[in-house]
């Protein structure tokens, strides 16, 4: 496949028109799908941003999404060498969206995502029970519009549609494949990223993973191969990982550390053939309390410190001295970056930390009272988290419902005289700051 038109074979056999995507019919892809695979690069560029906003629009997949995988494919095996990438991001995209913000460090649970999405069988019986019984004009109108729609092959269940484009991208696997010893290094890197989040073709994917790791010398994809071994695995292949704890690099002893946890927490048999969890927590804390590589790789958009701060949280549990371990926590607190998909990334990690830390039937004791590392995370939640995170959703985050839940001081000014910081400059009984003037003034 080397011209456009063999990377496009087929393409008008699919009624595009039939299809849809964020902004209606779908017939104005196959125009963009042949301009990512044409010379002009800016008409390139415009094609992409048009695909990622219609076929793949903030998360939501459409009818007309899986059928763009298998050209999306071509294109990353064989394309415009400046279009390969792009395409298997777009592809990564379609198959798991943002997962790394909640399917981390854990891996993604393919299994409850099938359970919990909702057959177009399904929706179409719930239309046919639900127009029987209606008798209100309007309602029974709309009712019937919807059936129309999930009967024309539209996903009405958002995760229904999710799941048609995973499978679309996990059918193409034995091809993508093939480009773990491509030799461009974007591409085989982007390409370890995408395969750690299909644990149902692990037995495929593990030994093309492990056998690029053989042959890769680049810090950071040798880094992604080994997440995605880890995400993959139910145990350590050769003691692959374990090896690599001893990297020259940070960022691969970091992934190393980061795989291991995964298979302490999620398979625990294994555990007598892995590191102690204090080996592992060791040398996550070394990178959680240090600056961030100039390198690093895709998970959690490159915030390697929001990763850090789950795996620990999760090895807790694990450890001898758990309290050792939330002390990792809180002195790679300060490290967390926001991000493109997670602007407000410490107020989201402290809220899964009181969530793991405190329980809403205990009375909190006195702040003396608390061991040593629930109050260094207080103290540094106080002295890091600005005014507006305790401000309620929709324009805030959950944080002032969660401290007071369990509990403890719901504003800034409270929590920092909880903590024995000084409130000067700061009246605890000021309200919070109105987020919606806010936007608008900007």
């Amino acid at each position: 496949m080397k011209r456009s038109d063999d990377l496009l074979v087929g393409l008008d056999d699919i009624d595009w028109a039939a299809l849809g995507h964020a902004n209606g019919s779908a017939e104005d892809v196959p125009g963009q799908l042949r301009a990512v695979c044409g010379p002009d690069e800016e008409a390139r560029e415009n094609a992409f941003r048009s695909l990622f906003g219609n076929i793949f629009h903030q998360g939501t997949r459409y009818s007309a999404s899986p059928y763009a995988v298998p050209f999306l494919t071509r294109v990353a095996v064989a394309g415009p060498a400046s279009a390969r990438a792009d395409a298997l991001l777009l592809l990564t995209r379609l198959a798991v969206d943002w997962h790394d913000e909640y399917d981390l460090p854990l891996g993604i649970n393919t299994a409850a995502w099938r359970a919990a999405a909702i057959s177009p069988e399904e929706t179409m019986r719930w239309y046919d029970e639900q127009i029987a019984a209606e008798t209100d004009v309007e309602r029974l109108k709309s009712l019937r519009e919807g059936r129309a729609y999930c009967a024309a092959g539209h996903p009405v269940d958002s995760r229904e549609g999710a799941l048609r484009s995973y499978d679309a991208v996990r059918a193409q696997l034995p091809v993508l494949l093939e480009l773990l010893g491509d030799q461009d290094l974007e591409i085989r890197t982007k390409t370890a990223y995408l395969l750690g989040w299909f644990p149902e073709e692990a037995d495929a994917t593990l030994p093309a993973l492990l056998a690029c790791l053989d042959g890769e010398r680049d810090p950071v994809c040798v880094a992604t191969v080994l997440v995605a071994v880890g995400l993959l695995a139910d145990h350590d292949p050769d003691d692959r990982l374990r090896y690599h704890l001893d990297h020259e690099h940070p960022v691969p002893r970091w992934a190393a550390a980061t795989a291991l946890t995964r298979l302490l927490v999620v398979h625990p048999a294994a555990a007598h053939g892995l590191p102690p969890a204090e080996h592992i927590a060791a040398e996550l804390a070394s990178f959680g309390a240090g600056p961030t590589p100039e390198c690093v790789t895709a998970h959690h958009d490159g915030d390697l410190h929001s990763y850090t701060v789950r795996s620990l949280l999760h090895l807790m549990g694990a450890a001898e001295d758990p309290d050792a371990v939330l002390l990792d926590i809180v002195h790679a607190l300060p490290r967390i970056e926001q991000t493109a998909y997670v602007p407000r990334p410490l107020a989201v990690r402290a809220e899964e930390l009181l969530d793991a830390l405190f329980n809403p039937d205990d009375t909190v004791p006195a702040f003396t009272e608390l061991s040593r590392g629930r109050r260094e995370l207080l103290k540094v939640l106080a002295e890091l988290l600005p005014a507006e995170d305790f401000q309620s959703m929709p324009f805030g985050s959950d944080l002032h419902e969660r401290f007071t839940q369990y509990g403890l001081p719901g504003t800034r000014p409270a929590l920092r005289a909880y903590v024995g910081l000084s409130t000067e400059g700061e009246d605890p009984t000021a309200p919070l700051p109105d987020l919606w003037e806010t936007l608008r003034k900007h």
